[in-house]
């Protein structure tokens, strides 16, 4: 298994959606360009603004879907086949429930846990084992509520967890296209401040 050759960060499209919770995936997207310097364009033949840098000397390509996020499978796996990028070496970041603001987990393969985006990744690639970054959003408690809660944007205490945690997670990623997954689990895992809610 090698390092990391695609980034896809969900999220809705569109700025009514761009400071929502279910949007953290495109924060971390954000994250990235800062770093590398990454300039996206728009490639309506994969549905979605890419990018591409050389770190560490590997090739490294980053999407972020035009597609609401129920719909992110088509983009990432028209990407991914069409430079030949296995699963395995796909890096799907995303919100999650299931962990507090501030907690960033890396986990390989698995199932869609709930979330829309990544059961429609995991149908249109054919294939679970593709890595996930899980930026913790926390849970409204109760699930009757929890479309309206992704949809809407955090407080600021709770969007400024989210960010730093994208930061975090992104000062790793030199290490994850060089494949040096372990070390980034233990890292992060160490780090998280809050776990799981």
């Amino acid at each position: 298994m090698s390092g990391i050759a695609l980034v896809a960060g969900l999220a809705n499209p569109g700025q009514g959606y761009a400071t929502t919770r279910h949007n953290a995936g495109s924060w971390f997207l954000d994250y990235l360009s800062g770093r590398y310097l990454l300039q996206f364009r728009e490639e309506n033949r994969f549905r979605g603004r890419t990018a591409m840098a050389d770190i560490g000397g590997h090739r490294v390509r980053f999407l972020r879907p035009a597609t609401f996020m129920n719909e992110s499978g088509p983009p990432v796996a028209d990407y991914a086949r069409y430079f030949d990028i296995l699963p395995e070496n796909i890096l799907v970041v995303h919100d999650e429930l299931d962990l507090a603001p501030g907690s960033a987990r890396l986990k390989h393969g698995g199932g869609a846990g709930g979330h829309n985006g990544l059961r429609d990744v995991i149908s249109h690639l054919g294939s679970k084992d593709f890595w996930r970054l899980r930026l913790g959003i926390g849970h409204p408690g109760v699930a009757a509520a929890v479309v309206d809660y992704v949809l809407r944007a955090p407080p600021p205490a709770e969007r400024d967890a989210i960010v730093e945690a994208t930061a975090r997670a992104g000062t790793f990623f030199d290490d994850l296209v060089a494949g040096d997954y372990e070390h980034v689990m233990n890292e992060l895992h160490r780090a998280d401040p809050l776990g799981s809610v």
